[in-house]
């Protein structure tokens, strides 16, 4: 089986194994970074590069899930890739063309509340620099070449530990540093991307022209599915960037810094369901091109309740314990950051549902539905994020990262099961079933997370070892949940043949 062709079983195991070292490797970064950087540093830099992601996400428009919807129902057309890389440099020109501006007439001081214009450059090239590698990642799934692309993401997170912890270690670990630190190990993964595209039966681009004629078939085609988008990209652009203006702007770094931290736990949890992501959608984009609706539901049906169970497992563990799992990653100076860590450590769980969820939306084309949905509930969220974050003074309730850690939360848990009924309809699926599962799973594995905490924490020399106490709950609590999941395989989107399957499996994977 050549590696284009490998299936999407293998593929996903590629994924989730770089995603198994990503946790591993994360575990030691997020020790390490909160802690070099410091509350402030830590929450500037997350400040100005969620600004540029949401710059570049407004000019993407969707564009890059079109390029890859499109580019994996036809690999082969070179003139296709050629336009978006060129879309993709024009966005890039805009970019950095925006920045200068804001530089030479003073207004960055406004925009960027206490940031340097020095690190908003370094901000606006990680933005774009980011996006090219996600763009390179969408070609490689595209193209099938999932494995080896994998391997080359292992390699860039093996190679970013040695650097973080290098830099760590001879105290040169500050906000420029950090910088360039990513920009190494993106340039790293993007020269591994192009060497396997160029390896394959692939090229990044055989022929650079295009004629007028592709120019504009391939521009309606873009704008045919993307224009629906447009006004949800600008809404999204307000209200992401201006969630954490006001966060910067009424709390201050430090609590910019604070919901950084509980947003990158929220993401550890996130790593394994994300893996499953791009492959699910290159495979709803192939079914639906062959108007096959029902290998688009069985595909639903068979991994989304699993991958979020998956996510809850993690999720419902890190929210009982939030007081360690700060602790353990920021230190003391972090302390402020436990009830947002919290609250933030659900988001992936429908996180997971959201973004699987909608690649039905973006394979089926339904993009105006999509939009609709997005833009309603972003409205929504803009003045909540006011009332949760403003001071009293300014008729708020000056909660900081607590705050838009639970307008987050909250909105995505109604605006995900609004995706999720439209889709349940399309794909002619039970809602009821699917939004009952979700209130299941999550209860079921929160009371044992809790029951477990509690009962170790009545052993009082555990008390005395926070990181053995906590290794121990888990320990314990995974047994548990996989106690429940081989009496009640449901909970997990599964049935007792695939119970039976997988002890089969781990039994011959232990006798070879």
């Amino acid at each position: 089986m050549t590696e284009h062709n490998d299936s999407l079983g293998k593929r996903y195991k590629y994924k989730l194994l770089t995603n198994l070292l990503g946790l591993l490797i994360n575990l030691f970064t997020q020790a390490i970074i909160p802690r070099g950087l410091g509350p402030k540093a830590y929450g500037d830099f997350n400040f100005l590069t969620n600004f540029f992601n949401q710059i570049i996400g407004f000019l993407d428009m969707g564009t890059s899930i079109a390029f890859y919807t499109k580019l994996s129902q036809r690999p082969k057309e070179n003139g296709l890739v050629v336009f978006y890389l060129y879309f993709s440099v024009l966005a890039s020109g805009i970019t950095l063309l925006f920045v200068l501006i804001t530089h030479l007439s003073n207004s960055y001081f406004s925009i960027w509340p206490g940031q340097g214009i020095f690190y908003i450059y370094l901000a606006a090239i990680w933005g774009i620099m980011t996006w090219f590698i996600q763009v390179l990642n969408r070609m490689t799934d595209a193209y099938g070449l999932t494995v080896p692309s994998e391997i080359a993401r292992m390699i860039q997170k093996l190679l970013g530990l040695i650097l973080i912890v290098i830099l760590y270690f001879i105290h040169r670990l500050n906000l420029v540093n950090f910088f360039y630190y990513n920009f190494v190990i993106l340039i790293f993964l993007a020269i591994g991307f192009i060497w396997i595209i160029r390896k394959s039966n692939y090229s990044i681009a055989e022929n650079w022209r295009l004629n007028s004629e592709q120019v504009k078939k391939y521009f309606y085609e873009f704008y045919e599915y993307s224009a629906p988008l447009i006004t949800y990209a600008l809404i999204g652009l307000i209200v992401g960037i201006l969630d954490r203006w006001l966060l910067q702007q009424f709390a201050g770094s430090e609590q910019q810094g604070f919901y950084s931290l509980s947003y990158q736990i929220g993401a550890i949890c996130f790593l394994f369901t994300s893996a499953m992501t791009p492959l699910l959608m290159r495979e709803f984009s192939i079914a639906y091109a062959n108007k096959d609706i029902t290998l688009m539901a069985h595909y639903f049906r068979r991994y989304i309740p699993m991958l979020y169970s998956i996510a809850a497992y993690f999720s419902c563990f890190i929210a009982v314990q939030a007081a360690t799992v700060v602790h353990l990653f920021g230190g003391g100076e972090y302390q402020g950051a436990i009830i947002a860590v919290m609250i933030m450590a659900f988001y992936p769980i429908h996180q997971t549902y959201g973004q699987l969820s909608g690649s039905v939306f973006y394979a089926t084309g339904q993009t105006r539905l999509y939009r609709n949905i997005g833009i309603f509930f972003m409205m929504l969220g803009l003045p909540i994020t006011y009332f949760l974050i403003a001071p009293e003074g300014y008729l708020g309730l000056n909660a900081g990262a607590t705050g838009l850690a639970i307008k987050m939360v909250a909105l995505q848990f109604i605006g995900v099961n609004v995706q999720l009924y439209y889709n349940a309809k399309f794909l002619s699926l039970n809602f009821k079933r699917y939004l009952g599962h979700q209130v299941i799973s999550v209860g079921s594995m929160l009371v044992i997370a809790w029951g477990t905490v509690v009962s170790i924490n009545q052993i009082s020399w555990m008390n005395q070892h926070m990181l053995v106490s906590f290794l121990t709950t888990g320990f314990i609590y995974s047994l548990m949940v996989m106690g429940l999941v081989y009496k009640y395989p449901i909970l997990f989107g599964l049935n007792r043949e695939d119970i039976i399957a997988l002890v089969e499996s781990v039994r011959e994977q232990l006798r070879k």
